[in-house]
């Protein structure tokens, strides 16, 4: 039936373009053609293109007298958009303060998958055949074709005859030929295929989770288990629940390659693989999920923060895993909160919501004790599932321990431990979040430098590749024989420790360990993130050396010792989330200590010892440490007992910024509530070849913040060269 928002204007239709512009916009319905329902893919013309749209489910603000609007164009050969997808991408317009059609932009990113599907020729007996007498092969042919059309080997082969007789009954027109769409033929999970026996706290989750699936319960739970507790296989059986029932489910994941390792463990539980999507997924396999997607075919999808967009039907669960990870911020474009934005369609799907993590975000664990609809459910899991005990964290005091000119990174009391572990037979891991070869890179002659040209950043070194790279823009140019600046030979000093100089230092000292390193430099894809994580599991690797790639969600049974080369990255900065998020990552990575049978053990070095988050860290009292930051942000009004919103104003002449940025920060409304501070250079004032101005606002909780920035920057003209993006509780204050 046609909704009502149609009858008043028979002969125009609302379409969200896929365009950095709001709408939707009427376009004219041409004579005789029916109106489309709401959440229909159409072609539409949009200036001198013609981009994709979805009929939407609301009219324009305002309207355009019918002279002024253009035809609607052709329906796509695709079902429609689901009506909670729809509900999402005006929820993220509005919470983010983006344009309609930029966040529909996201759920319509596959445009390959909008096209006709490929098809093949198959062939069945003609109906009006002249009679003619058959062979033996020939009729076996014939009834092959009446049972079930296929394209002539297939023919050949179910009758047993050779290729030429299928083709003698084609020229003859005894058998005739029609377009099949070819269809994708995708492994359905088993729910039954292994049952797991879980323990008493894990067994009380997951009935707990089944209940809600079973209820379609519109609630959001988190599962918060220490690391090696078996969250995973709690909410599998939650999963088992939502396929049981035949509705479709969906897991996010923060890193490929912990895709990659969950998707042999679903494997191992329900008998085939899951369907991944990742940005490592090529564009023909993203055509075919997307297609099967919104034909309701996919039972099961795992990706990382994009599948969020998937039109996946009926969706009976969502899992978001390591829910606190900052990955799940995009931080460019839409810039978006993956876990809030599930949360929301979970919603809108009238289903559960899991959110499993060792470290909650103080967002999640504050909601937890929030009354009201959007509470958060806490279950948890305060034992790991193993007989192992939690691995003691040992700090090591780099103060007292002086580095010798020429001696490496790693203290005298770590390489014993690595020592050790190995005559053990064990396996080790060295963690360092820095990626690269040295941070920074300069003469010993006349002390230049090296920075980027295009960003107020210096070069990191990677000697694996023997560049200088820019970690912000990626420009990269090869490690100079001279200095350009003196012109000195040979005087390059690289200072400071990465990853790979760690690496190099670790196989210096035991010449004879098995050593690999994962890093994104090293795991550009999830295949290769893959081979590193199964050689480590088969026992093909002593040492791992990594960055926070190592530090989520793995299972080694063999690794019983943690070793962190710099506890202290990440705790200095104007970051307000500085101190939670090195706690989380360096609690997640000590994690991956002794988590089967053998006792682990973990070692901190840093130059830090009293700072609260090693405090904490040796003590294992997260939630002390938890209820200190909570307490922190309570008292500064700072999320999430405030809002945020970052305005960066960038463009290639920094007076032109400055001047834009000094106008908008004027043009603020005024409101006791809220705080406008700047504009100021930001952290980093020149980004890929733009200059750039930051001014920060603060506001009570209590305030509708996108809609106060609405009323702000919405009649704000700009030069054309200045641009203004927007970042609603930011991560990112870089």
């Amino acid at each position: 039936m046609t909704p009502d928002l149609f009858r008043e204007s028979v002969r125009t239709v609302p379409v969200v373009v896929t365009a950095p512009l709001d709408g939707p916009f009427d376009y004219l319905l041409p004579e005789g053609r029916p109106m489309p329902e709401p959440g229909a893919v159409v072609a539409v013309p949009f200036g001198r293109q013609v981009l994709p749209g979805v009929v939407w489910d609301h009219r324009p603000e305002k309207s355009v007298g019918p002279g002024r609007l253009c035809p609607l164009g052709p329906a796509l050969p695709v079902p429609p958009l689901p009506a909670p997808l729809r509900r999402l991408v005006d929820h993220v317009a509005r919470e983010t303060v983006s344009p309609r059609g930029q966040v529909l932009k996201l759920a319509l990113s596959t445009h390959a998958a909008l096209e006709e599907p490929r098809s093949i020729d198959v062939y069945r007996p003609a109906e009006d055949a002249p009679a003619r007498k058959l062979t033996a092969k020939q009729r076996q042919v014939v009834e092959a074709a009446a049972l079930d059309a296929r394209p002539p080997a297939d023919l050949a082969r179910a009758a047993g005859v050779s290729a030429a007789v299928v083709k003698k009954l084609v020229d003859a027109g005894t058998l005739v030929a029609e377009a099949r769409a070819v269809a994708e033929h995708w492994s359905v999970p088993d729910p039954e295929h292994v049952h797991v026996v879980l323990n008493e706290g894990q067994a009380a989750a997951a009935h707990r989770l089944e209940q809600a699936v079973a209820a379609r319960e519109q609630a959001t739970f988190l599962l918060d288990g220490v690391p090696g507790s078996g969250k995973t296989e709690v909410y599998f059986d939650a999963i088992r629940a939502c396929l049981k029932a035949g509705r479709s489910a969906l897991v996010l994941l923060p890193e490929i390659a912990l895709t990659s390792q969950w998707s042999a463990r679903f494997a191992r539980a329900f008998g085939v693989p899951p369907v991944a999507w990742h940005a490592d997924v090529g564009s023909a396999r993203r055509r075919k999920i997307w297609r099967a997607a919104i034909e309701g075919r996919l039972p099961l999808v795992v990706g990382a923060r994009s599948a969020l967009w998937l039109p996946l039907q009926d969706i009976g669960l969502i899992v978001v895993d390591e829910e606190h990870d900052t990955s799940f911020k995009q931080d460019d474009g839409v810039t978006y909160q993956a876990r809030d934005a599930a949360i929301a369609r979970a919603r809108f799907e009238n289903c559960p919501i899991v959110l499993a993590s060792a470290t909650p975000s103080l967002e999640t664990m504050v909601a937890t004790e929030r009354p009201g609809p959007d509470r958060i459910h806490r279950l948890v899991l305060p034992e790991r599932h193993g007989s192992a005990p939690p691995p003691p964290v040992q700090i090591v005091d780099l103060r007292s321990t002086k580095r010798q000119r020429g001696v490496g990174f790693l203290a005298p009391r770590l390489v014993e431990e690595l020592q050790a572990t190995l005559d053990r037979g064990e396996q080790a891991l060295l963690f360092l979040n820095r990626r690269g070869y040295a941070p920074l890179s300069l003469c010993r002659a006349c002390g230049h430098r090296f920075r980027c040209p295009n960003c107020s950043a210096w070069l990191t070194a990677h000697r694996l590749r023997r560049r200088l790279q820019c970690h912000h823009c990626g420009f990269s140019m090869p490690e100079p024989d001279h200095c350009p600046e003196c012109g000195t030979v040979d005087a390059l000093a690289l200072s400071g420790p990465g990853v790979e100089r760690i690496a190099d230092e670790v196989r210096h000292l035991f010449p004879k360990a098995r050593v690999a390193l994962l890093t994104s430099d090293t795991a550009t894809t999830a295949t290769q993130a893959a081979a590193i994580v199964d050689a480590v599991e088969n026992r093909k690797v002593d040492i791992l050396v990594g960055t926070q790639m190592v530090a989520k969600g793995h299972h080694f049974p063999e690794l019983t010792l943690v070793g962190v080369v710099d506890g202290d990255l990440g705790l200095s900065g104007g970051d307000l989330r500085a101190a939670e998020r090195s706690f989380q990552l360096l609690y997640q990575v000590s994690g991956r200590a002794g988590r089967a049978d053998k006792p682990g053990k973990v070692l901190i070095q840093t130059h830090l010892p009293q700072h609260p988050v090693m405090r904490a860290l040796a003590s294992r009292d997260r939630d002390r440490f938890i209820e200190t930051e909570i307490e922190e942000r309570a008292d500064g009004g700072l999320p999430p007992f405030g809002r945020l919103a970052s305005l960066i104003l960038s463009g290639p002449r920094q007076p032109d910024v400055q001047a834009a940025a000094r106008h908008v920060a004027l043009a603020a409304p005024a409101d006791p509530s809220v705080r406008v501070l700047g504009p100021a250079p930001a952290p980093i004032a020149l980004l890929r070849g733009r200059w750039r101005e930051r001014i920060l606002v603060r506001a009570a909780s209590n305030v509708d913040l996108p809609a106060w920035l609405r009323v702000w920057v919405g009649p704000l003209k700009l030069p054309a060269s200045v641009m203004l993006s927007i970042d609603v509780d930011p991560y990112d204050f870089l």
